[in-house]
């Protein structure tokens, strides 16, 4: 069953609605919920929103990959740029919990990494050239669930 469909689209805000009507297309084809698929569109497009706003500062706005892999047991979607790349573990551990703090304290930046790993089953960071996030979901079958 492990097949991947592929989308390179400009870094750019306007282009974000292929990615997202592409995830709803495939996840609904492998039986996700509505609920799971949702969860998916929000953490694709937060990984896929920083890529946006952070990967190409400075320089003339590079090309966004998306790949969506099907796999025995779910979806894992990497998303990767060539652009400029971030301290992940920092970004981690800055975003890790927001407990015990009050609106002020809480900072913008790291807020989406915090999302990802709420709305997905497992992410991934990978910041060698560029960055590639990877975000994967479980397939849970209300017969797995009995």
């Amino acid at each position: 069953m492990n097949a991947c469909i592929g989308l390179t689209i400009p870094a750019k805000a306007e282009y974000l609605h292929i990615v997202r009507l592409t995830l709803f297309g495939i996840a609904s084809n492998v039986g996700f919920s509505y609920e799971q698929i949702e969860d998916m569109k929000v953490a694709v497009a937060e990984a896929c929103n920083n890529v946006v706003l952070h990967a190409y500062e400075n320089q003339e706005p590079g090309s966004l990959e998306i790949q969506f892999e099907l796999e025995e047991n779910g979806l894992s979607i990497h998303v990767k740029d060539e652009g400029s790349s971030f301290n992940y573990e920092q970004m981690v551990n800055k975003s890790s919990t927001l407990h015990d703090k009050t609106l002020e304290e809480a900072t913008v930046g790291g807020l989406g990494i915090f999302m990802m790993h709420a709305l997905m089953d497992k992410v991934q960071v990978r910041t060698n050239h560029g960055t590639e996030v990877i975000l994967s979901k479980l397939l849970h079958r209300n017969e797995d669930l009995a």
